[in-house]
């Protein structure tokens, strides 16, 4: 076996550790929004903690996994397909750890609702983070295959996930006109939504660079929306 060829089987071992990284950073973030959302439906304030307790190792991991594809390109020097594969990967766990902030923010959320009254029974909320989860799981399918169609075909029900947004905000703001003790409580669930929104908007952009790792070329979902500033 030649040194080149040995070389390079490391080098494939060492992008197949980073994959498995990926897949156990996307597992934690998942956790996250389930944990989150959980507590928030069932008012479970030891739960809502948690998720933020554990949104510190999420956190530490990212930054790991970054440090690790930093390392791989200056020692390895990769070109094309593989360089490809370690840029998605920076991108992916960047925006891994800021679903995973999303989360702790409903998390911290849920801990404020659990010191009132309940304002409505929680619908559209569980039904954004599901379809989100969802999004996100797919997302992994298509990471591990390769498959820039079904990433791009993930994005779409992102529109979902805005209806769903702006049909929470419509109830919601009714709520407040109608009375205006119920604004408090309704401000937290609009804050809820919003996360939630955002999560979906962060898979979208993994997607995107799913599709980038694929065929090289970045294609951006327009969206009939202001941008939010915090996006890069």
């Amino acid at each position: 076996m030649t040194n080149s060829s040995t070389a390079r089987q490391a080098f494939d071992r060492e992008l197949t550790a980073l994959r498995d990284n990926v897949l156990r950073l996307t597992n934690m973030t998942d956790t996250a929004i389930e944990r989150a959302m959980q507590a928030m439906v069932e008012r479970d304030e030891s739960l809502a903690k948690q998720v933020v307790i554990d949104d510190k190792p999420i956190n530490r991991m990212r930054y790991d996994i970054e440090e690790e594809c930093y390392r791989l390109i200056a020692t390895q020097q990769p070109l094309a397909r593989d360089m490809r594969t370690i840029i998605t990967a920076i991108h992916i766990v960047v925006e891994l750890e800021r679903i995973a902030d999303h989360a702790a923010g409903i998390a911290k959320i849920a801990l404020e609702l659990g010191k009132e009254p309940p304002l409505k029974p929680l619908i559209d909320l569980p039904r954004m983070a599901k379809i989100s989860r969802e999004m996100l799981r797919d997302t992994v399918d298509a990471y591990l295959t390769w498959d820039a169609v079904k990433a791009q075909e993930i994005t779409e029900r992102d529109d979902e996930v805005d209806m769903l947004d702006s049909q929470v905000y419509r109830e919601l703001i009714s709520y407040m006109i109608q009375d205006p003790r119920n604004i408090s409580r309704a401000t937290y669930l609009l804050w809820a939504s919003h996360n939630l929104e955002r999560i979906a908007d962060r898979i979208t952009n993994i997607c995107e660079r799913i599709i980038f790792m694929v065929t090289g070329n970045i294609k951006k979902k327009k969206k009939n929306k202001p941008v939010d500033e915090n996006d890069d």
